[in-house]
């Protein structure tokens, strides 16, 4: 099979687009013929390496080869195990932490898959796994976030930003979203009561107090964050630097004991469970993928490389042909 491979950590140049042998499912795995993949922060971070991977002998070849972890296709065969999928049905979900989803077949859980929603293409739920489950667990689980309350996005147009856009209105929130000039509209358009474009306005400097904040991709030190809560209110930080993901790491749990407002930290938990939530929503016409970009697997490099950018207005996705591609949009 075709697939994008890595033998070193590096930038996107050190990618490749080459035959490998097709993968073969553990016993509680299925394999996938995949249609569609997506990128993800996390991509670059498998890419890359962290930075002991690069200093000490025998971290420096990676032991997955090729990188990806957001998915969509069809059951091709599934391991003795598995017993939720048949081969044919069609799924979306994650490939597990270790990636393999940049090829025309890869491995996954089958505790990490769904039913593909009815009503989505296949590149329309690859978009989904990671970004949506993230935003869903930082607003349900993490901020507790009731009807009624008010909530700040800071960082509203990326992937995760677009899915807790319409998340937040689905839980019932009134929706404040922080965004660029070009995303005001888009923003709008997704649900959010509020948009504040950033390069305009400052929300630290403009006396709204909220009950919860989720900062994505934190551009802001975290007590900018907490000045701008409510008695009470808690603020969940998803992504950002190694920087502020340290501070957050650090100091929240500090945070958390001494005032009374709560700071988080979290990593997603990718779960059937979730999947099937936010598959359900997306029938119901409550969730859609926003997606930017559309390149096909042989140029995941560029793909990575836009991602990098950090301009991303939504989800960047990789289409996957066989033969003539005639089904990859079903």
């Amino acid at each position: 099979m075709k697939a994008i491979v890595r033998t070193q950590y590096g930038t996107p140049d050190v990618l490749q687009f080459t035959d490998v042998e097709k993968p073969t499912p553990k016993d509680n795995e299925v394999l996938i013929k995949l249609y569609a993949a997506s990128v993800n922060p996390l991509d670059l971070f498998h890419l890359r390496g962290a930075p002991w991977n690069r200093h000490i002998p025998g971290l420096r070849t990676p032991k997955q080869p090729v990188i990806g972890c957001d998915i969509a296709g069809r059951v091709e065969s599934v391991g003795k195990d598995a017993k939720q999928f048949q081969p044919g049905d069609e799924v979306f979900g994650v490939t597990g932490f270790a990636g393999g989803g940049f090829a025309e077949y890869a491995c996954a859980p089958e505790a990490k898959l769904a039913p593909k929603p009815a009503n989505l293409s296949f590149e329309d739920a690859a978009a989904v796994p990671i970004a949506a489950i993230t935003a869903l667990q930082a607003l349900r689980d993490k901020g507790k976030l009731q009807p009624g309350q008010k909530i700040l996005l800071d960082g509203a147009s990326g992937g995760v930003g677009t899915f807790a856009i319409q998340i937040a209105k689905s839980l019932g929130a009134e929706v404040t979203a922080v965004c660029s000039t070009r995303n005001v509209d888009a923003a709008r358009s997704l649900g959010a009561d509020h948009v504040l474009d950033y390069t305009q306005e400052d929300f630290r400097k403009s006396g709204q107090h909220y009950d919860l904040i989720v900062g994505v991709n934190a551009h802001h030190a975290i007590f900018d964050y907490l000045r701008a809560l409510r008695p009470g209110g808690t603020y969940v930080a998803v992504g950002g630097g190694l920087p502020q993901i340290f501070q957050a790491m650090l100091l929240a749990p500090f945070l958390s004991r001494i005032g009374n407002k709560k700071t988080c930290f979290f990593i997603a938990n990718i779960n059937q469970k979730d999947l099937i939530f936010l598959k359900e929503l997306m029938e119901a016409g409550k969730l859609v993928p926003v997606i930017d970009k559309r390149y096909p697997l042989s140029e995941a490099a560029e793909a990575i490389r836009y991602l990098e950018k950090g301009h991303a207005q939504g989800k960047i996705v990789l289409t996957v042909e066989h033969n003539n591609g005639a089904q990859r949009y079903r």
